[in-house]
Parts: structure tokens; C-alpha cells; sequence
């Protein structure tokens, strides 16, 4: 008995030991590929994709007719293919086909190839080779630099339909050495481009003499050793307001359009100019922040594209609303760029909002506010005092910010907050506790630019002629400028 049941516990381990070393020389099924997606431009060009197994694999291409495969087969291991559109895509509409990627071990997979219509002329017509003079700094390196100084908006200027229409004042070189005694080092420009500055509407052609215009603005910034990031602003919610299904094609075209003249007439200059591709997106959800993506991506291939300084420029990229929380919610991935850690990311911030921008009275979606912040409620006019929006719910948005971003290298561009002093004389509303509200004023000044600060953020006022008189470069309100100074402090 004692020998049988020895010779059953033998059989049993030799059976355990066969199990193991079956598992050893039978590793689990692998096959992955290094996108999913990859969207060429209605021009095309070429994109490259790494598939990578432990077994032999196929690619089956039903989209022969415009795409070419530099191989479609290969063995365990990793293979780089090269996708290249054979023409551009001139069929007024979005083509599109699957790549099939199988395996002998039973893993499949699938890459979604799609290339824009060409609605528009090609605009990169002199491209350059790659030039690193002077733009040395990656993203990190560059905030690092921009948060020496203050960060201050010329608001409500080369945005508007004509640059003098809503401040009555043009930018000059005077006012940009003005701002920088002031220590402001960091200048945000937003811009019109094709709301009312395009000479050929049809072939989105910008108007040669605008670009000149914008140039010598940039330049002045550059010249006196001011950052300045240089965007496409809401320019009558061409991008912003069209982020479906429906206008992706013709927004994807008109995005390449303007940023490859833009980024050409603007490529010499160095690491001082940063692009922004948008303003204030208006996405809701995962499946229009895919498509914000795209835009985003249109925008960064456009600048590369160009080369020379551009090819390593340092670009900003909007969050969905630029919304701290929606940005912390559906931007769950950065836009790819081919140049790796050039990439700062965008948010702004009014809260609360009937606080710092509702001046004209109470409207459906909330009353407004004069009184803010710990100490500064009004015991004068109580229904003014605000409700929602405080201190604390600042500091956590300005931490998701950093947490989700600033400490993964992403900078991020706080690229416009304010507050509106309401006082007498102004044909508006005005708080019956003067004092007490321009306490609040202050305070919310102070508090939300140390509090970004403190978080990693670089911060932009919104400026349009509140605080500076840019006409005569005189402080018009020495409160909120020195207010402004002591967040940095």
C-alpha cells in the first residue's frame, strides 16, 4: 500500500511539473498596435505605426485605393509600418477605411485610417528644415521663464472686427515697453483671423495686410524681451461653436488653412512666440472632446509642418470650455504632437461668475454679486453677498489643474481671469456697501493669482481697459493693479 501510494504522489508531480513547463513554452496570445486611429490631412503625407506580437500577423487593407502599406505581414516581434495617402483627397468629403491586423495566435485588431477633404488650398508652400536657434527651452523650461513676470491679456483689440473698434486704442510699442515697466513679461494676444480678416473667404485666404499687422505686434513683444502667446480667438465662432460631426471636415480645413499662414509669416521669430490653436472650445462630452482632439491635432501638424523655429515651438492647446473641471474630466489625453514636451495646455477662470463678469443686472441664470471671500460679506446689503464659488471651490479646480497636469510636465496657461470694480459714474448697478465691495474686489484679485501660482499655473488678466489706459500708459486703477502685483508676491 505504501508503494502504490508513493508511486501516485510520483505521478502526480510529474503531472504538476508537465502543466508548468507547458505554461512556460506557451506564453499568452500578444498583439498590439501603437494607435488606434490616425487622420490624415485632405493633402496627406505619411504617418507611422508599430505593430508588435508573438506571432506571425497580416494586414488586410481595404483602403488600397489612397492609402499605401509599406508591408502587411511580419513575425513575432515589433515592425514599424509606414502609411502613406497615395493623392489628396479631393472628394469634398472625409474618406475613411479599417486596417485589419490578425494574428496566428487568435488576437485581431483594428487602426482606423481617415483623411479630411481638401476644401482649400495647401498654404505651407516654403517649408523649412527644422531650426533649434533660440528655441532651446521645451514646455517646462519656457513657464519656468514666463514666471519671472506677470501675465496680462491686450483684450477686446485684435480680436474685434476692426483693432481699435472695442478698446479705442491700437497696440503700440510704447504701450508694450509701458506694460513690461510694469512687470508684466507675458503678453496673451488674441486674435481674429477669419471672422472678418479673410480677403478670399473662399480659399480662406487671410488678408496679407492683417498678417503684417499681427507680425509687427509680435515683433514689438519679442523685441523688448516679452512672451507672447498669439492665438485664434473666437473670431465669430467659426471653431468653438462647431465641434460635431457635421463641421468637422470643414473645420479641420479652414484650421489648416490659417494656421499654416499664420505659422509661415510667423516662423522666424524664437522661442518668445507661442501659438494657441483656439479660445474657448464648447465640448461636452467624450465624443465631441474626440473631435475637439482632432481640431487640436490639425492645429500642432499645421505649425510642424512649416518647419525652421516652428518644428519646435512650444504650442497651447485648449481644455473643453477652457473649464478647470471639464478639463479635468474629459481631458483624459494630450493631442498628439511629433515633438515631444512642447506642449502647454489652456484653462480660464471667472468664478463666480455673477461676481466677476455679470454687471448689467440680474439675468435668468443668476443674481448679481458685489460681495466676496471670507470677512467681506456685506451686513448692509446681505441678497449680494456671495453664495457659491468661494475660496474653497478656487483652491480645489486651480489643484485639480496641477494634479492632473502641471505634475505630469504639462504646463498650464490660466489665459484669462478677472473681476469688474462697479462704481459710480458708470451708467450700471453699483453695490450700496462701496467699501466692502471693493474689499471683495481686491481680495479676489489677490487671492485667485497667488492661489494659481501656488498651483504651478501661469496666470493672464484679462485686461480690456479697466485697470490700464493704454492711450496715455497710466494705471487707471491703482487698487486692482496693486492687488494684481501682491498674487505674485
Amino acid at each position: 500500500m505504501k508503494v502504490n501510494y508513493s508511486f501516485t504522489i510520483l505521478i502526480s508531480l510529474i503531472a504538476v511539473i508537465f502543466l508548468l513547463s507547458c505554461k512556460k513554452t506557451n506564453p499568452a496570445p500578444q498583439l498590439t498596435v501603437s494607435a488606434s486611429t490616425i487622420t490624415f490631412t485632405g493633402d496627406g503625407g505619411t504617418e507611422d505605426v508599430t505593430v508588435a506580437g508573438n506571432a506571425d500577423w497580416s494586414i488586410d487593407n481595404p483602403a488600397f485605393s489612397w492609402l499605401q502599406v509599406s508591408t502587411t505581414s511580419g513575425k513575432s516581434g515589433s515592425t514599424v509600418i509606414h502609411l502613406a495617402t497615395l493623392s489628396p483627397n479631393g472628394t469634398a468629403a472625409t474618406r475613411s477605411g479599417i486596417l485589419y491586423i490578425s494574428s496566428s495566435n487568435g488576437q485581431g485588431r483594428r487602426l482606423i485610417v481617415s483623411q479630411a477633404p481638401t476644401l482649400y488650398p495647401n498654404y505651407n508652400t516654403s517649408p523649412k528644415a527644422p531650426d533649434m536657434t533660440g528655441m532651446t527651452s521645451n514646455a517646462v523650461q519656457l513657464a519656468a521663464k514666463m514666471r519671472t513676470g506677470m501675465g496680462i491679456n491686450f483684450g477686446n483689440t485684435m480680436e474685434s472686427p476692426n483693432e481699435a473698434d472695442w478698446v479705442n486704442s491700437k497696440v503700440t510699442e510704447s504701450y508694450i515697453k509701458y506694460i513690461k515697466s510694469l512687470g508684466f513679461n507675458s503678453v496673451r494676444l488674441p486674435c481674429n483671423w477669419v471672422w472678418t480678416h479673410l480677403s478670399d473667404r473662399s480659399k480662406a485666404k487671410i488678408d496679407p495686410a492683417w498678417l503684417a499687422r499681427v507680425k509687427e505686434v509680435v515683433g514689438w513683444c519679442v523685441a523688448n524681451d516679452v512672451y507672447v502667446i498669439l492665438n485664434a480667438h473666437a473670431d465669430g465662432g467659426w471653431l468653438q461653436d462647431n465641434i460635431n460631426a457635421f463641421k468637422k471636415d470643414s473645420v479641420n480645413a479652414m484650421q489648416k488653412a490659417i494656421w499654416e499662414q499664420i505659422a509661415t509669416t510667423m516662423r522666424d521669430f524664437d522661442e518668445h512666440l507661442i501659438f494657441a490653436g483656439a479660445n474657448e472650445p464648447s465640448a461636452d462630452n467624450a465624443g465631441q472632446m474626440a473631435i475637439l482632439n482632432g481640431y487640436h491635432e490639425t492645429f500642432i501638424k499645421a505649425v510642424r509642418s512649416t518647419g525652421g523655429r516652428n518644428s519646435n515651438r512650444v504650442l497651447v492647446v485648449q481644455g473643453p470650455h477652457t473649464n478647470t473641471s471639464l478639463t479635468a474630466t474629459l481631458m483624459t489625453t494630450m493631442p498628439h504632437d511629433p515633438t515631444p514636451n512642447r506642449m502647454m495646455l489652456e484653462v480660464h477662470d471667472y468664478t463666480p461668475a455673477t461676481f466677476t463678469i455679470l454687471t448689467d443686472g440680474d439675468v435668468s441664470w443668476g443674481k448679481m454679486v458685489y460681495y466676496w471671500g471670507a470677512g467681506n460679506h456685506s451686513i448692509i446689503e446681505p441678497d449680494r453677498n456671495a453664495t457659491d464659488g468661494e475660496e474653497g471651490v478656487i483652491a480645489a479646480e486651480y489643484q485639480k489643474m496641477k494634479q492632473n497636469f502641471v505634475d505630469k510636465g504639462i504646463p498650464v496657461i490660466l489665459g484669462e481671469y478677472a473681476v469688474w470694480r462697479r462704481a459710480p459714474g458708470l451708467d450700471k448697478p453699483t453695490p450700496k456697501d462701496q467699501d466692502m465691495h471693493n474689499k471683495s474686489v481686491d481680495y479676489w484679485t489677490t487671492f485667485t493669482t497667488k492661489t494659481m501660482r501656488a498651483n504651478g499655473l501661469l496666470p493672464f488678466w484679462w485686461e480690456i481697459g479697466f485697470m490700464l489706459d493704454r492711450a496715455n500708459n497710466v494705471v487707471k486703477d491703482q487698487r486692482m493693479y496693486d492687488a494684481l502685483k501682491e498674487g505674485y508676491k
